[in-house]
């Protein structure tokens, strides 16, 4: 269980990271918006399905428990080689032993993820039981920043993009928000 493992992690001063992965689709996401009374708000788009993948993670550091926020943008959809470049990134960025928790996914099983592992001991991998995405606090972080994206209308993929990594530097910026996303996920401590 998480439980252990978060006692676990603090005790070895090690960092607690929530990793997933979530694409973002040049057609817009549609939500609930003010309007004036009988005119309903309307997005004209182009449809094209252009997209960008992401992949991030929610940190917690061992001792003061500060909160951060890591990501990586990719053109295509993402599998095993970009999961080691995030997974090498996250190990550059954080001092110390690092566990991962993250779904049981098949880009997070597999020989490259087994030869990383192996490679770089201090990198340890955990996994949530299956479909159970409220446990993940990287899952509130999707819902931010497509909530702060939403409704909006990018003409191509570095609109997108611009506005995307505006977004996640909003969101890395407020230790509440990110605490917020820990707390609102449904884990067992």
């Amino acid at each position: 269980g998480l439980a252990p493992g978060k006692k676990n992690a603090a005790r070895l001063g090690a960092h607690l990271v929530f990793v997933d992965e979530s694409g973002f689709l040049l057609i817009p996401t549609v939500r609930r918006t003010w309007a004036p009374r009988g005119q309903t708000p309307i997005i004209r788009h182009r449809y094209r399905r252009d997209k960008i993948s992401v992949i991030s993670g929610v940190a917690v550091s061992p001792r003061r428990r500060r909160v951060g926020l890591y990501w990586r943008f990719h053109a295509k959809n993402i599998h095993h080689a970009e999961v080691c470049d995030f997974l090498r990134y996250l190990l550059r960025h954080l001092r110390g032993p690092v566990i991962v928790v993250w779904d049981n996914g098949k880009i997070h099983r597999g020989d490259p993820i087994r030869a990383l592992c192996r490679r770089v001991p201090r990198l340890r991998l955990e996994h949530f039981p299956s479909y159970a995405p409220e446990l993940n606090p990287d899952e509130g972080v999707w819902n931010l920043a497509k909530a702060r994206l939403a409704n909006g209308r990018p003409d191509n993929v570095e609109d997108l993009r611009r506005s995307l990594a505006d977004s996640l530097r909003t969101i890395a910026h407020s230790p509440s928000r990110l605490r917020g996303c820990i707390r609102r996920a449904e884990l067992p401590f």
